[in-house]
């Protein structure tokens, strides 16, 4: 396990602490903890969905992946990047064949090398490839990146981005691509920051009590704003219109999902997520529209309408989290 400030040359001190140097290191542990376990989660929920797709239309892979797969393409090896990485490993199930990486510096991935993941400094060649796409690069490397990636990101790759100060909208303009997610985290007055220092190993924090990093119920001093969950249902949409499902099949699907631990609570619909007009004019056999999922995460979209008022929908959102996070992950691993 990885010690989430053990490559952090600015934590060691000869004197004691202040309470505002430990309030900081709370604030950063915070941001990577959350910041791992909201991507497992992501990553959990795509697998399944692709799985399902996989059982349920009995036609094969789909896109990249083979049986139901998820290929995630990690670019930049920093601190963010490997905290990621090694949560990927131990927590999500994905296997370390199906994990590809993009950095300068291949040298500084070797453990994860002689654990199956592949390691190469070729941004265009891991675009193509992944289904979904963490950026973990820092933010002056961003326009070069996105220069790079521009018009090489096929439509159904989702793309994660850890850069900060740089907003989803410009992020999409860069890269010419809708496809994306940016977690937008604030920080609130909170007495219980010590949460995160409480845990110094990134695998501690992610068995430990899950409430925390809860995206709809967090505390820590760390909150998420809800269109960011809204926007996670609506990739998962997405995935389902990439496979060319039918709208019927693709809610039925994202239900099982979301319901596995919570068999009797509400039930997610077209009105759910696309305008009324909209809804009442889609057929079960049509896919839905592709969602622009920049869009999600900046306006008042029916979903978060939806959430915003459903007491069981975020109950059973929250044990969807839970049971996802808390599950052990069976980790195949290549040597």
């Amino acid at each position: 396990m990885m010690n989430v400030f053990s490559d952090s040359s600015s934590f060691s001190f000869d004197a004691a602490p202040t309470d505002e140097f430990l309030h900081l290191r709370a604030r950063a542990a915070g941001l990577t903890f959350c910041g791992c376990a909201h991507t497992v989660f992501l990553c959990k929920l795509a697998y399944s969905l692709r799985c399902s797709i996989t059982r349920h239309t009995n036609r094969g892979p789909l896109a990249s992946g083979g049986d139901g797969d998820l290929c995630v393409g990690i670019l930049g090896m920093g601190h963010m990047g490997k905290q990621l990485l090694l949560s990927l490993l131990e927590k999500s199930g994905i296997k370390p064949s199906q994990i590809k990486i993009s950095t300068r510096r291949p040298e500084s991935a070797v453990e994860f090398i002689q654990k199956g993941v592949e390691c190469f400094f070729d941004n265009r060649r891991l675009a193509a490839w992944a289904d979904v796409l963490f950026l973990c690069c820092l933010p002056s490397q961003l326009p070069k990146v996105c220069a790079d990636l521009h018009s090489h990101l096929p439509k159904h790759c989702l793309v994660y981005s850890f850069t900060s100060g740089v907003p989803v909208t410009r992020l999409s303009r860069l890269l010419g691509h809708d496809f994306i997610l940016k977690p937008q985290y604030d920080f609130v007055a909170c007495d219980a920051g010590d949460v995160w220092l409480s845990r110094t190993r990134l695998t501690q924090a992610l068995t430990g009590p899950l409430e925390a990093s809860c995206p709809l119920a967090m505390s820590g001093g760390i909150s998420l704003g809800w269109n960011w969950v809204c926007a996670v249902l609506y990739s998962l949409l997405n995935i389902c219109t990439s496979a060319s499902l039918g709208s019927s099949d693709a809610l039925s699907l994202i239900n099982s999902i979301l319901k596995e631990k919570r068999p009797h609570t509400v039930e997610l619909n077209a009105h759910s997520f696309i305008s009324a007009s909209f809804a009442s004019s889609l057929t079960a056999e049509e896919p839905f529209p592709w969602i622009s999922l920049t869009d999600t995460q900046i306006k008042k979209t029916p979903l978060l309408c939806f959430l915003s008022s459903s007491k069981p929908l975020q109950q059973c959102i929250s044990a969807a989290y839970k049971s996802l996070l808390g599950t052990p992950a069976k980790l195949p691993v290549t040597l």
